[in-house]
């Protein structure tokens, strides 16, 4: 994981601002997003629904929704996705028609253990303030056999495609955010790269948690990755450490 810089919340404080954050961004997300992507994450959103290969219908859990971008492309494909999220600003600008999305948060949840056949992230792994847990929970309600597809993030390995992507991404991004939305928010999408783990340690965290099969697929210069695995048959349990000093006398 790349040190943080020192402007990022620290884990203690990342939940409460990332969610509050979303919530004053989100009447223009979806639009920032076209704009700064140049459309190319409707793409990447389908490409990560072809990469899980699953059969008609499956039910599929999108953690970290959003506005349910692709949760709904998830339905159009004919699956039976439900969308939680933590951003309730965020749920509130999912369209008409949109599959059912729910206000949850990712380390704990609301599903029964083993009752989908696959799960998604669409730029969130980056943005959980306990991923370990996420992951672990995700494993929990994925059924044997199941599938998951992480859609986030990468930074191109060739240098003039790093350069091109560290101005666009890490200067163009928060002045067009800025003009358009919240400034803060948008200097902050950029640097919570800091906050993903490589690839290597990510497989690590999955395989921990029951996970088998990565696979590492680079999108667009190596500027996006998609990371796929299959749920082993070994269930675990995990107690957020949260959870334990709440529950602490």
């Amino acid at each position: 994981m790349a040190s943080r810089p020192s402007d990022l919340p620290t884990e203690s404080e990342k939940r409460a601002r990332v969610r509050e954050m979303f919530d004053t961004i989100a009447p223009r997300y979806d639009l920032i997003n076209r704009l700064m992507t140049f459309g190319l994450d409707t793409r990447w959103r389908q490409r990560t629904i072809d990469l899980l290969g699953l059969s008609t219908p499956s039910q599929v859990v999108d953690v970290g929704c959003g506005t349910g971008d692709l949760a709904r492309a998830l339905a159009e494909r004919g699956h039976r996705p439900i969308g939680i999220d933590l951003s309730i600003g965020m749920l509130r600008q999912a369209g008409p028609g949109s599959p059912p999305l729910l206000l949850a948060d990712a380390a704990m949840l609301p599903f029964a253990d083993r009752t989908m056949d696959a799960a998604v992230s669409g730029f969130a792994v980056r943005n959980f303030s306990e991923l370990v847990a996420v992951i672990v929970e995700i494993a929990r309600v994925v059924k044997p056999g199941g599938r998951i597809a992480l859609l986030e993030v990468a930074k191109p390995e060739q240098r003039i495609l790093e350069a091109g992507y560290k101005l666009w991404f890490n200067h163009a991004v928060p002045r067009i955010g800025g003009w358009l939305s919240d400034r803060s928010a948008y200097r902050y999408l950029p640097a919570s790269v800091a906050y993903l783990p490589r690839y290597s340690v990510l497989a690590e965290m999955l395989g921990d948690a029951g996970f088998v099969g990565m696979r590492r697929d680079l999108l667009t210069w190596g500027a996006v990755q998609v990371i796929t695995a299959t749920r082993s048959g070994t269930v675990l349990t995990f107690v957020p450490q949260t959870a334990l000093a709440e529950d602490s006398p």
